[in-house]
Formats: C-alpha cells, structure tokens, sequence
C-alpha cells in the first residue's frame, strides 16, 4: 500500500472513531473513553504522516512504533465500548476491523523496515 494511500486511510480512520466517540453516552465512562479513543485515534494519523517525513530509518521505526501502539490501543478502546455495551457492536465491529488490519499494515511494515 502506498504512503499516500496510508495517510488517508489513517485520516479517515480518525474521523470515523471521532465521529463514534460523539455518539458515546455523556456519562463518567462514556467521556474518559471518548478522550481516549479521540487522542489515540487522531494520534495514529498525526503520527503517520510524521514517519513519512522521516529523516532516517532508524527514525521511520521510532514513528511507526508510535503508530503502531496508539493503532492496537484504538482497537482496545473500540473492544471496551462492545465490550461495557456503550453502543451497539454493529456500530463499533467495522471500525474495530479497520482498528486491526491498520495494527497489522503498521505490525509488518515496522518489521521490514527494521530487518532493512
């Protein structure tokens, strides 16, 4: 997949958990759980853009473990909404799909970057 590809993929993915994470439930959990899920989410995004201005190999793997961590940490925010029932699964699972196949992009990418 191409990095231009990636970065709109990444955007995309960060809209649509922003968007989830405002239909939360205004109460206590509902709003830690949309902070998070908004500062991961966007994170994933930021940060890929920033490892694709990477000046070094060395510093696109530091980025894409950033990437790579706050990807999988989206997809546990997304688990725990199916999970406490805050809204229904067949809202949440796509995006908890996406959450996970962009944890695999990042997985692998980070390893043959690294083995380069």
């Amino acid at each position: 997949m191409e990095s231009v590809e990636l970065k709109q993929r990444t955007k995309e993915f960060a809209h649509r958990c922003v968007k989830l994470a405002l239909a939360l439930p205004k109460t206590q959990l509902g709003k830690h759980i949309a902070g998070q899920l908004i500062r991961c989410a966007t994170s994933v995004a930021a940060n890929y853009r920033a490892s694709c201005l990477a000046q070094s190999r060395a510093g696109f793997v530091a980025k894409l473990s950033i990437v790579l961590e706050e990807t999988d940490e989206s997809a546990f925010w997304l688990e725990f909404i199916i999970d406490e029932g805050l809204l229904e699964a067949h809202r949440v699972k796509p995006l908890l799909t996406e959450g996970e196949e962009l944890t695999a992009i990042f997985f692998v990418s980070r390893k043959t970057a690294k083995s380069k």
